[in-house]
C-alpha cells in the first residue's frame, strides 16, 4: 500500500500535467545527445521517460517514490510500446549500477525536497551516479510575487480542481486538491541552485529562461538548467 502524499495525485497526474508539453522536446534533445544510460528522477507515469526512450532508442531507468505512479508509468510505457526500467525509490537515496551519461529530473520535482539537507543530498547522490562529463538536468519556476497573488486560493475551473496556498516564510507552496490530498513545493532562488552545484562539484552548463533555450534574464520566469560533472 502507498504510504506517500502523493497517492491521492496519482489519480489526477496525467490530467495535471497534460498542459505541459513544451519540456519534452528539450530533454528528448538532451537523451539524443548523451552516450550511455540515461536515468529521470521522479518519473511520475512516463511523460518525459516514455519519449526519451523512444526516440533514442536507449536504456531509460526513471525512479519514483509513489507506487500508484509506476503502475501508471508501466501501463503508458506498455501501450506506447516502449520499454522503460522503472524503479520504486527516493532521488536522495540514488544508487546506480552503472554510472549515467544523462540525469534528469523535470517538472519542477527537485521542488518537493523541503530542506536545504535533503537537496544537497540528491546533488551529492547524483553527482556520484554520473560518469565524468555527465549532465544532470532539471527545471524549477523562479518565484515571483504577481504570479503567486494572482494564483492564490482555489481554482475550480482547473483541469483538477484545487487550491493553492502560500507561505512566504517557509518559501513553500501548498497544493491541495478538491478531491482531497495535499503536497508542497519549497521554491529557492538562483544563488541557492548555484550553491548546490557547487557543493556537489557540479559545473554550470546552461542556465536557460525556458525550454525553447532563450537566454536566462530578469522576465525569466523559469530555471532551466543544465550541469555537467567534470572530466
Amino acid at each position: 500500500m502507498s504510504l506517500t502524499v502523493y497517492e491521492p495525485f496519482a489519480r489526477d497526474y496525467e490530467a495535471w500535467s497534460a498542459e505541459m508539453t513544451e519540456d519534452v522536446p528539450f530533454y528528448v534533445g538532451l537523451a539524443r545527445e548523451a552516450d550511455g544510460p540515461i536515468v529521470e528522477l521522479a518519473v511520475g507515469t512516463g511523460r518525459v521517460a516514455i519519449p526519451m526512450a523512444r526516440e533514442t532508442r536507449r536504456r531509460v531507468l526513471g525512479i519514483e517514490l509513489e507506487p500508484a505512479m509506476l503502475e501508471q508509468a508501466r501501463a503508458n510505457a506498455a501501450a506506447a510500446g516502449v520499454h522503460l526500467e522503472l524503479r520504486l525509490g527516493d532521488m536522495r537515496e540514488l544508487d546506480l549500477d552503472e554510472p549515467a551519461a544523462l540525469i534528469t529530473c523535470p517538472f519542477r520535482s527537485l521542488l518537493h525536497l523541503p530542506t536545504w539537507a535533503d537537496r544537497r543530498r540528491t546533488f551529492e547522490r547524483v553527482a556520484a551516479s554520473l560518469r565524468p562529463g555527465g549532465r544532470f538536468a532539471w527545471n524549477a519556476f523562479c518565484f515571483d510575487y504577481a504570479v503567486a497573488a494572482r494564483n492564490e486560493g482555489p481554482n475550480r475551473d482547473a483541469r483538477v480542481p484545487h487550491r493553492i496556498h502560500h507561505v512566504p516564510a517557509e518559501s513553500r507552496l501548498d497544493i491541495t486538491l478538491d478531491s482531497g490530498g495535499t503536497i508542497s513545493l519549497w521554491w529557492a532562488t538562483r544563488n541557492e541552485w548555484l550553491g548546490l552545484i557547487d557543493v556537489a562539484g557540479l559545473e554550470v552548463e546552461a542556465l536557460y529562461g525556458w525550454f525553447d533555450r532563450r537566454p536566462f534574464d530578469d522576465e525569466s520566469r523559469e530555471f532551466v538548467w543544465v550541469a555537467r560533472k567534470p572530466g
